[in-house]
Parts: C-alpha cells; sequence; structure tokens
C-alpha cells in the first residue's frame, strides 16, 4: 500500500517496565510522550509497570484487543538483568514479528554506545494490526528508536512504506469515544 500524502495521527499506548522508577522519574516514558504528541499523534492510555510478563502481557493484550490503539511503544525489560522480561512476556502476542527493528535498532545504537548495544533485546512486532515496538529502558535508547525508527514509521507519509497503512483495522467503536483519551481500565475490560 503506498504512502498516504497527507498526515494520518495515530492513536498510541505507552508503557514503561520498571522496578525502581515512579512516574516522576520517568523520563523515558515522558520522552516519549512528548515526541509523540509534537509528532501529531494521540496518546491514549499511558502506564508504569514492575517487570511482571503477566501484568505487561495482561496490559499490553488489552491494548492490542481495543480498537483505540494502533500503536505501542514500551521502555525497559530488554536487558539481561534477571527481572528483564518484556521479549519472554510480549513474544506470544504477536503475529508476526518486525525483525527488521530490533536489527536497525542495535545498528544505530552500535554508533552510539558501540558492541554494548549487543545486550539490547529491543524488538517489534505486529498483532490484530497494531504494532508493538519495545524498546530499552535509558532515555538515550528511546531518543535513538523513536528518531531513528519509530517517528518515520508511524507517519502516513513516509516513503516508499510505514506501518501506518498497517494498524487499527478493528471494529470500530461508537464516535464519543473517539474524542477522549481511553482510561487504562476500560481497555484492560475490552470496552
Amino acid at each position: 500500500m503506498p504512502a498516504d500524502s497527507h498526515f494520518i495521527p495515530m492513536k498510541l499506548a505507552i508503557l514503561t517496565i520498571s522496578d525502581s522508577r515512579g512516574p516522576e522519574q520517568d523520563s523515558s516514558g515522558q520522552y516519549l510522550v512528548d515526541q509523540a504528541r509534537e509528532a501529531g499523534h494521540q496518546i491514549v492510555s499511558r502506564r508504569l509497570l514492575p517487570d511482571d510478563p503477566y501484568l505487561m502481557r495482561a496490559l499490553v493484550s488489552g491494548w492490542i484487543a481495543h480498537q483505540e490503539v494502533q500503536a505501542v511503544i514500551i521502555t525497559g525489560g530488554t536487558g539481561f538483568h534477571e527481572r528483564d522480561s518484556t521479549p519472554e512476556a510480549l513474544l506470544p502476542l504477536f503475529d508476526k514479528i518486525v525483525d527488521g527493528f530490533g536489527e536497525q535498532f542495535r545498528a544505530l545504537s552500535y554508533l552510539e554506545i558501540g558492541n554494548s548495544t549487543i545486550q539490547s533485546r529491543a524488538m517489534a512486532g505486529m498483532a490484530n494490526h497494531t504494532v508493538v515496538f519495545c524498546l530499552p529502558g535509558s532515555t538515550g535508547a528511546c531518543r535513538t528508536g523513536w528518531e531513528g525508527i519509530i517517528r518515520d514509521q508511524l507517519d502516513s507519509r513516509h516513503r516508499p512504506c510505514n506501518f501506518a497503512g498497517l494498524l487499527g483495522r478493528k471494529p470500530a467503536k461508537p464516535v464519543a469515544l473517539l474524542s477522549r483519551e481511553v482510561p487504562l481500565d476500560a481497555l484492560a475490560a475490552g470496552q
């Protein structure tokens, strides 16, 4: 499908995975929210969870099932520490893996941090017409992922291709729901 000639805002959910940060210390999640809004997208939900694969899988499953969420960006839990479990939690949810995302992220990251990038398990996948991007927890890694890949891939004008034309083909909800942010509880309950 060719790229659109005009910008189409996407509806995004942002999730920070951290056992040590609270909302006030979540500079990575805030960076992603700020950049997505600056690019013209709508944030329909933002959450912070501990690195628990079951909590993560339950929340992201709700977002994937909900027609209001077209893209999910997750920061944290992609390393090799004992509690890092984002890939293990989310891989079972994906219909398709976006192999090139992790490869491209590590190539960009190599230019910044050298071979330390091998410890990143950044990844992406498609599930129910929703793209899910999983980034490391540092604000620098979020900047690399957003500026180097995600911003363009969520922009309907980016050529020769982007994800915008593939997202959101879920059953429509009443128009009243489209004009407000969707609370987490409603997403988790599938409302």
